[in-house]
């Protein structure tokens, strides 16, 4: 054999050699649904996306040392949808809210062989703060029961479609008494924006989105069912049987873009603003200190029954398959992942932030556009600063209290103030001001005339 044929035959055994290397080494597909305009999904949804973190977690050596990844995100306006995606096989993950968590589940085992698994949460709400019913500024609707009658939206199928479900119940508003129109988020906020419909209920954030943008005011929040908020993450129990390594590294990227978030919400929010377009002054509402979200992915017996409950509202209002909680949710991923991880897991699995109890004594703010954010630890000092700058002309990009009863984080424009003597409260809701109001002889009164009482006359 020539000299040339030896080389011929050696190249073309090399390149035999590499093309069944690359044949052999298999491509895992990672298909993930999520909801870039749903803030609760964020810490499994565009948080990841955007810094790559899947990617720093994906495993690289035993059984995976020759896999190519392939992941790919794709955007959703409701959970429902992703549910719809799943059982046909074109996504692998889901990040949805209570309501639609159950429903994907229920829909998944009422198949022949079909089977999603609960795996991890996102962030939650104690006090079921997310969820809120929004009228036009200018309606005369201050109650639930105002909306007898009335035509509400909602998108049908997710976590604020399962809320209003239950506030009429609690409330004794049958479905007969009410038009419920299935509308998307953006729709249903466009048309509060319109005044053409009464009312409309949304997930978080779109409630504050209408809010700060002077569009719409709340009538109802989450927080009134007394049932935890929460998201979570669901996979098809096939793909996690044949991949359990690649959904632990899922469940590690979840929890690291919660420690992202806390290490600096001031530049989080700011980043996430030019990722989903929701405006950096409603995110800080959400992921600040104080604000709505806790961020942490443990599965805490209070959620499963927080769930049981929630499929329990739906049975009552329509025809919905059964589900068996027991084989649905596994915390055997979530356990590995913090095991690897080095974090403890029982001890946030037992850890619930109550905001009633975080939040008090947190400081008044004061969102400076050239001077970022100041804090106060009273009202009348708050007040004082917001006359102050006020009387400079300066741009405030928006302001935060908290509600007296509840805990939670409001906008200093959208609260309902109340003055009693020298004192100040600050309210999520019109009755429970009233009431402090006339139990203290006071009166409820606007922001601008809590701030005028603190501008000096020169």
């Amino acid at each position: 054999m020539t000299m040339n044929q030896n080389l011929k035959t050696a190249l073309l055994g090399s390149v035999m050699m590499a093309a069944g290397t690359f044949a052999s080494a298999e491509t895992i597909e990672i298909a993930i649904g999520h909801q870039s305009m749903c803030t609760d999904t964020y810490t499994a949804g565009i948080v990841i996306k955007e810094l790559g973190l899947l990617e720093q977690y994906l495993p690289t050596d035993g059984d995976y040392a020759d896999v190519e990844y392939e992941v790919t995100w794709a955007d959703y306006s409701s959970g429902g949808p992703i549910t719809n995606q799943m059982l046909a096989n074109k996504l692998n993950f889901g990040v949805m809210g209570d309501y639609p968590l159950i429903v994907n589940g229920a829909k998944f085992q009422e198949t022949e062989s079909l089977r999603t698994l609960y795996v991890a949460g996102t962030g939650y709400n104690l006090k079921g703060s997310g969820n809120a019913i929004v009228v036009p500024v200018e309606s005369d609707m201050y109650s639930i029961t105002d909306l007898v009658g009335a035509e509400v939206s909602t998108p049908v199928g997710s976590a604020a479609w399962g809320m209003l479900l239950k506030a009429m119940q609690d409330n004794g508003i049958p479905t007969e008494d009410y038009v419920l129109k299935n509308q998307s988020p953006a729709v249903g906020a466009a048309n509060i924006a319109a005044g053409k419909i009464d009312a409309h209920s949304d997930f978080c954030p779109w409630s504050e989105i209408m809010e700060y943008r002077g569009t719409g005011r709340k009538i109802y929040d989450g927080s009134e069912t007394g049932v935890p908020y929460l998201h979570g993450v669901v996979v098809r129990q096939d793909f996690a049987e044949e991949y359990p390594e690649v959904v632990e590294a899922f469940i590690k990227a979840v929890w690291q873009a919660g420690e992202w978030i806390r290490e600096d919400p001031m530049e989080a929010v700011t980043l996430m603003e030019g990722w989903t377009g929701v405006e950096k002054e409603v995110l800080y509402l959400y992921f600040s200190e104080g604000g709505h979200l806790t961020l942490e992915p443990s599965i805490k017996d209070e959620w499963i029954d927080a769930l049981a409950f929630n499929h329990g509202v739906l049975t009552n209002e329509r025809a919905i398959p059964p589900l068996d909680f027991d084989a649905w949710i596994t915390e055997d991923y979530i356990r590995a992942a913090y095991e690897d991880l080095g974090v403890d897991y029982e001890a946030d699995k037992a850890s619930i932030v109550d905001p009633v109890a975080a939040n008090e004594g947190l400081p008044m703010e004061i969102w400076h556009a050239r001077d970022g954010i100041s804090s106060y630890e009273t009202l009348p000092d708050f007040l004082t600063a917001m006359a102050e700058m006020q009387a400079t002309g300066a741009l405030l990009n928006s302001t935060y209290v908290y509600d007296s009863e509840t805990g939670l984080k409001l906008f200093g424009k959208t609260a309902f103030w109340v003055k009693a003597g020298e004192e100040y409260a600050t309210f999520l809701r019109l009755g429970e001001a009233e009431a402090f109001a006339e139990a203290n002889g006071g009166a409820v009164i606007s922001f601008d005339e809590a701030i005028s009482d603190f501008v000096i006359e020169g």
